[in-house]
């Protein structure tokens, strides 16, 4: 597969021409990356009105990935995630208080979005739930929310794998959303490689109408890069309004080396990227057999993902591994197609040779249903102080305090802060938040 804008710019690097233009290190070596770093000279094409070799390499996307359309985000999935709100967000009727029906484990890019937006959200929350990263979102939910609604959502957002690598169903979620005229819109973060193992989990694949991928998260790509899908089907015209809408929530100067990454993986994902991924899960199936035989309880679905509930991560570092997360009830892993085979040896080995530890008592963390005092836009925008946590039981959240990962909130902008709220905020370690501030 061609690489239209790795070409462009390594032919331009090699022409060593006198740079009168941005950006400013003028090609210098400086972290050692300069000379492939240009901005939108002649031939570099333009992201947001792309095409020419940009549009070249979006396509190329598109056709691996199965879609009508796919678009590059230099912004990561957060400009992705706010880019699907609003592509969704036009089709609504803006006379009849729009909203959003959304599982609760939202990252705080969706709070952002909503608030940017000024839509309602109607929150679903699972029956059970590992902590604020889980949100087991079933088919029959959704079903009877739609059914029993007066007024339906202009979409439903779900996510999926979600952080302890939870999946959701998504072909049946996808069918009661299909049977109602309602948008299903995914995010995808974590699961761009999902579209690549010997059965595609992609959500693309299984129904969904919009998802966004974190590129940079499961493949080969800088930090920053992601996709945002449209469907094949495209029944609601998303694929024509989804490249303008990035540009609202994204940089007039995107990074060309994230897009030349995004531009270089699609050649690994078309020649190699399904060998190595199926032999990481060959791995994968091993290290799980391991923490079986240990009798360590693995939550994860995911493919490439293991979450195990353990007490110490400091265990693993001590030997050279380092988790995705960690949150003093679970630990997870997250693999990809480059991680070697030295990599998944050692972690395999860790497992086998674990001492014995005190199993964790399953924790109450769910999710808190919190009163809504004000709307997400109005106490994002309000004017806020920051008080300590003990000192926030009535006070009404203003931008949600949470750290990354797994950036999802416990309280939601707008909610009045209980004492379930407070308990749960020092379960997870946070102290401080910022809250509306009281007129005088």
């Amino acid at each position: 597969m061609d690489t239209p804008i790795v070409d462009f710019v390594k032919s331009y690097a090699k022409e060593n021409k006198a740079r009168f233009h941005m950006p400013g290190h003028k090609g210098v070596p400086f972290l050692g990356l300069e000379s492939l770093d240009i901005t939108e000279i002649e031939g570099a094409d333009d992201l947001y009105h792309a095409d020419g070799i940009i549009l070249e390499s979006e396509k190329n996307a598109s056709s691996l990935f199965g879609t009508s359309r796919t678009v590059y985000s230099a912004g990561g999935s957060t400009q992705s995630i706010q880019a699907m709100l609003f592509t969704a967000f036009q089709r609504a009727d803006k006379n009849n208080n729009p909203y959003i029906l959304a599982g609760r484990n939202a990252h705080k890019a969706f709070i952002y979005g909503v608030a940017k937006l000024g839509v309602d959200v109607q929150w679903l929350y699972p029956e059970e739930s590992n902590g604020i990263c889980s949100c087991s979102i079933t088919p029959q939910k959704i079903e009877n929310v739609l059914s029993s609604s007066s007024t339906k959502p202009f979409a439903v957002y779900i996510t999926s794998p979600d952080y302890l690598g939870g999946m959701s169903d998504i072909k049946g979620i996808s069918a009661a959303c299909r049977k109602h005229g309602i948008p299903l819109l995914v995010d995808n973060a974590h699961g761009a490689y999902l579209a690549f193992c010997k059965e595609n989990l992609h959500p693309i694949a299984l129904g969904a109408d919009m998802c966004c991928d974190s590129a940079h998260k499961t493949l080969p790509v800088l930090t920053g890069g992601s996709y945002l899908h449209c469907a094949m089907s495209d029944i609601y015209g998303f694929a024509d309004k989804s490249k303008a809408a990035t540009a609202l929530f994204g940089s007039t100067s995107p990074s060309y080396l994230v897009m030349q990454s995004l531009d270089l993986c699609n050649r690994y994902i078309d020649e190699k990227i399904r060998e190595d991924i199926a032999f990481v899960q060959s791995k994968i199936s091993e290290i799980r057999e391991a923490m079986a035989l240990k009798g360590i309880e693995e939550i994860s679905v995911e493919p490439l993902k293991i979450t195990a509930r353990c007490s110490d991560d400091e265990y693993f570092r001590n030997l050279g591994i380092e988790p995705e997360y960690y949150d003093g009830e679970f630990v997870s892993f997250m693999a990809s197609s480059f991680n070697s085979c030295e990599d998944l040896e050692k972690l395999k080995a860790a497992f086998e040779n674990m001492p014995p530890f005190k199993k964790n008592v399953r924790q109450s963390r769910g999710f808190v249903n919190g009163e809504r005092a004000m709307s997400i836009r109005e106490a994002m925008f309000a004017e806020s102080e920051t008080v300590s946590i003990d000192k926030a039981k009535g006070r009404i959240c203003a931008a949600p305090t949470v750290a990354c990962p797994p950036a999802i909130p416990i309280a939601v902008s707008g909610e009045r802060i209980t004492q379930e709220h407070i308990n749960l905020f020092k379960a997870y370690s946070t102290n401080r938040i910022a809250v509306v501030k009281e007129k005088v």
